[in-house]
């Protein structure tokens, strides 16, 4: 699982190549707007990017236009070259909303009329202060409308004001040869099977038990279908079904993976490694697998009652190793340029030894330059645990 995340080891990969070998190989990585210490996507990437900054993602989603910001599961970032592939997606889009959002498709001329008249703009830039409902709660009735017009690739996002997103028409954003790209999925079965295979590559182990993480595959949402569909897969030889010891259920991989997985079961380590993983990170999305492999269980609290937090707000797990062994609280100060570390637990039965801390160090280093700060502070809960004084003072 880990050899597959570029996390055995993490940060070997570099600069914009490494970005694009990753996301090639995990198909998408999730997109989320909350910024405590980075956006998740840039927190998947940091781990895997020797010397990351998000100016690197920016350029290749903004400015080479080799990354897109689309939907595959959830909000998500994948290559531009995939937009064929979600072609049905975005025909389903259009039908839904057809059904639900007669005022919001009433404003969908205007939007375009202003916006090929304008160029790119985002919806405070319309003075249109109409409300409607939405999938979420009441919003405005342009910013609906921005909503559908993206979700049917009819625009695409130019750019982002923090995490406000400018909307241009999709055919200045992606070149014609891949706009007129048909969908290579000729039929149904051929779409499943290729968003399928998918999304093994994204998860490299994977249950057909239903979970969020299957979410996103357009009319492929029940179990049976998947396992049918797997069935099949495993018959023509593209997937194979991985048995683990102590797991009664069986887990599935893409056959194209499996040399990865005979190099590492034969591979030593040979140098300590640790990486701060993502909330939203890819190698945890089945929540309930990873407490099956690593004895971890992880909730993301974000959208929790303060009252009801277990550990905090926005709390990253520690991988080190092979083993999950802490999780860490921290929040940026972008005013004073200061990584607070709020918190930080250690995992049952962890008694941090000299090669783990001298690990430790290098993954925070890591992680503070990553954030762009010009200093840390410790809250009153950890000062004086004497646990944390591999922790460097920067």
């Amino acid at each position: 699982m880990l050899a597959h995340h570029n996390l055995w080891p993490p940060r070997k990969l570099t600069g914009k190549k490494g970005i694009l070998q990753l996301i090639e190989r995990l198909g998408c990585i999730q997109f989320d707007t909350i910024n405590a210490m980075g956006r998740n996507a840039d927190l998947v990437l940091q781990s895997r990017i020797k010397n990351y900054s998000p100016d690197k993602l920016n350029e290749l989603l903004y400015k080479d236009r080799s990354l897109l910001d689309g939907w595959d599961k959830m909000a998500s970032i994948y290559l531009s070259t995939d937009w064929p592939y979600f072609k049905r997606r975005r025909t389903h889009s259009k039908k839904h909303h057809h059904m639900r959002f007669e005022e919001t498709l009433s404003m969908l001329p205007e939007i375009m009329k202003q916006i090929k008249k304008n160029g790119p703009m985002s919806s405070i830039e319309f003075e249109d202060d109409r409300r409607a409902d939405w999938y979420w709660s009441e919003t405005r009735l342009v910013r609906a409308a921005l909503e559908v017009l993206y979700s049917r690739g009819t625009l695409g996002i130019h750019h982002r004001v923090n995490t406000r997103r400018v909307f241009d028409k999709i055919e200045n954003l992606l070149p014609k040869e891949i706009l007129k790209t048909p969908d290579p999925n000729k039929t149904e079965t051929a779409y499943r099977k290729w968003h399928l295979l998918r999304r093994l590559g994204g998860m490299g182990l994977a249950s057909a038990k239903s979970g969020e993480y299957w979410l996103g595959m357009t009319n492929f949402r029940k179990a049976n279908d998947r396992r049918e569909m797997l069935e099949k897969l495993i018959q023509s030889g593209e997937v194979r079904q991985v048995k683990v010891e102590d797991l009664e259920e069986p887990l599935y991989m893409r056959a194209v993976d499996q040399p990865l997985l005979d190099k590492i079961t034969r591979a030593r380590v040979t140098q300590s490694h640790a990486s701060f993983i993502a909330p939203l990170d890819n190698l945890i999305w089945n929540r309930k697998l990873i407490h099956s492999l690593f004895d971890f269980y992880y909730v993301w609290e974000v959208y929790k009652p303060a009252a009801q937090r277990l550990y905090g707000y926005y709390v990253l797990p520690v991988l080190y190793q092979d083993r999950f062994v802490a999780r860490i609280n921290s929040k940026m100060d972008r005013k004073t340029n200061t990584l607070h570390i709020l918190n930080w637990w250690w995992e049952k039965d962890i008694s941090p030894d000299e090669e783990m801390k001298l690990a430790l160090v290098e993954c925070f280093e890591q992680f503070y330059t990553f954030t762009n700060a010009t200093q840390v502070e410790f809250s009153v809960e950890i000062q004086g645990n004497k646990s944390l004084q591999w922790m460097p003072t920067i």
